[in-house]
């Protein structure tokens, strides 16, 4: 074999490579090109055996043309081979008696070598064709036939032969052997006598399937013609002949043609032979039976269903048993596909591509013959034809096509269903739409291959996410945007324009707050490029309390020019006064509080967004508070948190049913078809199913991703594990003690849960201070002894923050020990040492806050979990301090990030208290296993403590000896 490659070496696949590696390509070979224009290339020379190592080591990659062909061919010999298709023989190469391996000549290797040859190389047609075919393929035959002798002779061992001329037919013998010329001839005509007996009656029996001629309809269509004498008219027996699938009985001649069976023209051994090859393939395809005798001749007429049945299962059964079937290349093979196309609103004059999620309630379905943008979408007609018809063959438009699973009669009956209801019920909602479009529903017989009309959700059939188009950054916003934070732009305008809620799920720290002020710049400069696009009415921010102050700030320093009001406290306005200043001013900040309270008052003109800070606090959709958000009305609705899961996946499912309401059903039909799956079973088909349908309304970076971390300094997560005091461990131990007890008493089984997580917040008051559990009033150090270890640490830590110029931010989730820790700490550092609570004021917080992020503010800020854990920039300190655990990663992550965050420019140190050998450390090692799950379903919280069997409970709640300090 002559090998040349049009490129270089190093190109080919490394397997390849190596075989050719160290082979000198020096020969120049004379080669015709498929154009006719002949040039010399450097060749390789290979023998057999380094052509078949090549062709088997590009099993290994993917290869195309000439090398997948000669592997084919490789196939093919080896089949023969394994087969016993192959004989021994004697005869003259050149004038030479050689000993070689041949292949019969049965109708299987003619009928092989005929479709070989045919869909051979250019490389070879053009430069000796047959002749150096047939040559290749003997001597193929001859080394694959040695071989596997070789492999034989391996594992069973057998003694060599005696006889010279039978030793010439083994591996690695010289096929000319030492003999006599006279004898090699006597030998050359005994072997060829014997060889002639060899069999070579493999089947000869090959069906075709053709057509009909006309459709199944044909002899209805002929009944009025028959009625009249004019109409020249087949017979009722030509018109049932031709609207059958005419399966033609044939067989291949000696050149290896296909031909029709001539019955008058078998003799008897033939008609013997062929009709137990015809009852070997009734007896493998059943459906046969039911097929009409042709009058002329051996076919089968069969109806469509069976033809159906031949192309799903018959053809491969009978070629099963060596009969083949060729089927007709002119049955199209589809692949049906649904298009939707939406209907504009009633009345409304926008462009197709604006149509947006809340005006979405009329769409036409579609059926298209191919997924792609130029596949024919069938007509009203061609439905009709499809509806009676059924199968996988079926004739639309007078050419026959095949779907599998009787795809295309099924999407037909789907699309004429959907018509019908359209017809007679309210347009469906989104949540419904957006299911079948992602292919969520199991609904659709096959997939959505486009969406006309509606631009934005053909992105999504087609690539699962939304895509933006780069928008300027507006002149009016006095701030550089991030490139992470450019592209958040990009996509809060798009769903803007699109009317399509979102959720900004950025880390904390990521500039969520920036973002939107950003877009309400875009918006409100004209910069959108339509007037029409530019909002005439007000944006209302709905935020806790501790984050007006924030928002406020926020827009006085990056979007000066833009008119901000605070609709909060006592002096609020109300009535024609808050529409005055309503009407004035591009945005309102209130409260979640206050938008419960003067729902009436918010609801009464639509907004032009509205956006939920902190979106996580209304997770439960039954209070008060979240019932009037989702009410308010408003053209966009944006929600914005760091953490979309806390708990359960109800709670994204509570968010994004606040900006998309419906998206992802009722609250029961989510908890079935998601939650329960994928927090109980792990359920990764049902994890899947939920990204697709919240992935293009969800925009969330992490500080993790490459792209934002370069933003960030480094930062440093240390466990602090304390002791507790001998008076800690007493008290310890009777709080379990009591536990036991009241576990034991069965007049209190009813209490169970109350009495455990009761006894599980005063262990926790118990390893933070003795004086926080008894609440005495007592002093946290007595004779300048510490009774608390882990009052001791946080004082150690917070001294040597102090004394290397740095800040502390400590963290504690009971009020009431932030109260002690403040007295305390005061007088230690004889500054105030302030705590930022959930009850204090607006104006006090936002002082607090400004004290603390002053350049001579307090070395230390006390603030309790929930009211100082969200929302804040205390990034004036660089160490943050977890007192005592709130066991959930997202809610401690939340308040780390309060210093964590852009525009930290100092390392951040975070150091986590845990007192050793007690329910903290034995949580807190659990919580830290499951940390990467809970981004997804935080299995943290504390009531699933209450769930546990008493000894599971007396195992996690028991003090161990490690715990009391010496």
């Amino acid at each position: 074999m002559a090998v040349w490659i049009d490129g270089d070496l190093s190109d080919l696949p490394s397997s390849l490579r190596d075989v050719l590696d160290g082979r000198r390509f020096r020969s120049e070979i004379p080669v015709v090109d498929a154009d006719g224009r002949r040039r010399f290339v450097p060749a390789a020379t290979l023998g057999m055996t380094s052509a078949v190592t090549l062709l088997d080591s590009s099993r290994a990659v993917a290869v195309t043309g000439d090398v997948r062909w000669y592997r084919h061919l490789l196939d093919g010999v080896r089949s023969f081979v394994r087969s016993g298709t192959v004989v021994p023989s004697v005869l003259q190469v050149a004038g030479e008696w050689m000993v070689r391996w041949v292949v019969i000549a049965t109708p299987t290797w003619r009928s092989w070598h005929a479709v070989v040859v045919g869909s051979a190389p250019d490389a070879l047609l053009h430069n000796g064709s047959a002749p150096a075919l047939d040559d290749f393929l003997a001597e193929l035959v001859d080394h694959e036939c040695r071989s596997a002798i070789a492999r034989s002779a391996l594992r069973l061992g057998e003694p060599r032969p005696a006889s010279p001329i039978v030793r010439a037919l083994l591996p690695d013998a010289d096929p000319r052997p030492p003999s006599s010329p006279e004898r090699l001839a006597a030998a050359a005509g005994g072997w060829s006598r014997w060889n002639s007996g060899a069999p070579r009656d493999d089947r000869s029996l090959i069906f075709r399937l053709h057509e009909p001629e006309y459709d199944d309809l044909a002899e209805n269509q002929w009944d009025d013609a028959w009625d009249d004498d004019s109409v020249p008219e087949p017979s009722r027996a030509e018109v049932a002949e031709s609207s059958r699938w005419r399966l033609q009985v044939c067989r291949r001649s000696i050149d290896g043609q296909v031909e029709p069976v001539a019955p008058h023209r078998l003799d008897a051994h033939e008609i013997d032979e062929l009709t137990t090859e015809l009852a070997t393939a009734v007896r493998e395809f059943p459906d046969l039976g039911r097929a009409d005798p042709d009058r002329g001749s051996l076919d089968f007429l069969l109806p469509t269903e069976v033809a159906e049945e031949l192309f799903a299962t018959g053809a491969a059964a009978l070629g099963a048993v060596g009969i083949p079937v060729l089927l007709p290349r002119t049955i199209a093979e589809v692949r049906p596909s649904l298009t939707l196309r939406a209907l504009a609103p009633p009345g409304g004059g926008a462009p197709a591509a604006m149509v947006g999620l809340r005006e979405i309630r009329e769409f036409e379905w579609r059926l298209a013959l191919g997924d792609t943008s130029d596949a024919i979408t069938l007509t009203d007609a061609d439905l009709d034809e499809l509806s009676g018809q059924k199968g996988d063959l079926v004739r639309v438009r007078g050419v026959w096509m095949r779907a599998e699973g009787a795809a295309l009669t099924r999407a037909a009956a789907f699309v004429a269903a959907q018509r019908a209801l359209a017809a007679t019920e309210p347009p469906s909602d989104f949540g419904e739409l957006f299911n079948l479009v992602t292919g969520e529903s199991d609904r659709l017989p096959v997939p959505v291959s486009r969406v006309e009309g509606l631009s934005w959700l053909d992105d999504i059939a087609d690539s699962g996410a939304l895509r933006p188009e780069s928008i300027t950054p507006p002149a009016d916003l006095a701030a550089t945007l991030r490139p992470y934070q450019q592209r958040g732009l990009d996509w809060l305008a798009h769903l803007s324009a699109l009317g399509v809620g979102g959720v900004l799920a950025d880390d904390m720290g990521l500039g969520k707050t920036l973002q939107v002020i950003a877009l309400e710049c875009h918006e409100r400069s004209g910069s959108t490029g339509s007037s029409d696009a530019d909002p005439t009415t007000p944006t209302l921010v709905v935020c806790p309390m501790s984050l007006v102050g924030n928002w406020a700030r926020e827009f006085a320093r990056f979007a000066p020019t833009l008119r901000v009001a605070i609709h909060h406290g006592p002096s609020r306005e109300s009535g024609a006064a808050f529409a005055g200043i309503r009407d004035s001013v591009d945005v309102v900040v209130t409260t979640f509080a206050i938008a419960a309270r003067d729902h009436e008052l918010l609801s009464s003109r639509p907004w032009h967004r509205i956006v939920v800070d902190e979106a996580q606090h209304l997770k439960n959709v039954n209070t008060i508070a979240a019932k009037a958000v989702r009410t308010v009305p408003a053209d966009h609705r944006l929600a914005l948190t760091g953490t979309p899961v806390e708990n359960r996946l109800e709670d994204l499912r509570a968010v994004i049913d606040l900006v998309n309401p419906g998206l992802l059903g009722s609250a029961s039909v989510f908890r079935a078809r998601y939650a329960e799956p994928i927090e109980r079973d792990r359920d990764p088909s049902a994890l899947r199913r939920l990204s697709a349908i919240t992935r293009p309304f969800i925009l969330r970076r992490e500080k993790s991703d490459p792209a934002i971390a370069a933003d960030l300094p480094a930062k440093a997560d240390f466990a602090v594990r304390a002791n507790l005091t001998v008076e800690q461990a007493a008290l310890y131990r009777a709080v379990i003690d009591e536990l036991m007890a009241a576990l034991r008493d069965k007049q209190q089984r009813t209490l169970r849960r109350r009495n455990v997580l009761a006894a599980l917040t005063r262990l926790k008051q118990v390893c933070n201070h003795p004086a926080h559990y008894l609440a005495d009033g007592t002093d946290l150090v007595r004779d300048g002894e510490h009774r608390s270890g882990k009052v001791e640490l946080l004082a150690d830590i917070v001294s040597t923050v102090s004394d290397e110029g740095d800040r502390a931010l400590v963290f504690t989730q009971f009020a009431a020990f932030g109260d002690m820790l403040s007295s305390w700490l005061s007088s230690e550092f004889g500054t105030e040492i302030p705590l930022l609570h959930g009850g204090l004021g607006r104006t006090e917080r936002d002082r607090l806050v400004a004290d603390f992020q002053s350049d001579d503010g307090p070395p230390v800020l006390l603030a309790t979990l929930k009211a100082g854990g969200t929302g804040l920039n205390l990034t004036a300190a660089n160490n943050v301090i977890h007192v005592d655990r709130w066991w959930n990663p997202a809610v401690e992550d939340q308040a780390t990030d309060r210093a964590y965050r852009i525009g930290q420019e100092q390392k951040v140190s975070v150091h986590r208290f845990v007192c050793v050998g007690t329910i903290e450390e034995r949580i807190d090692d659990m919580i830290a296993k499951k940390r990467e799950l809970s981004r997804l379903t935080v299995a943290a919280g504390e009531n699933w403590v209450s769930d546990l069997a008493d000894d599971e409970l007396f195992e996690l709640f028991r003090l161990r000896e490690e715990a009391v300090s010496e």
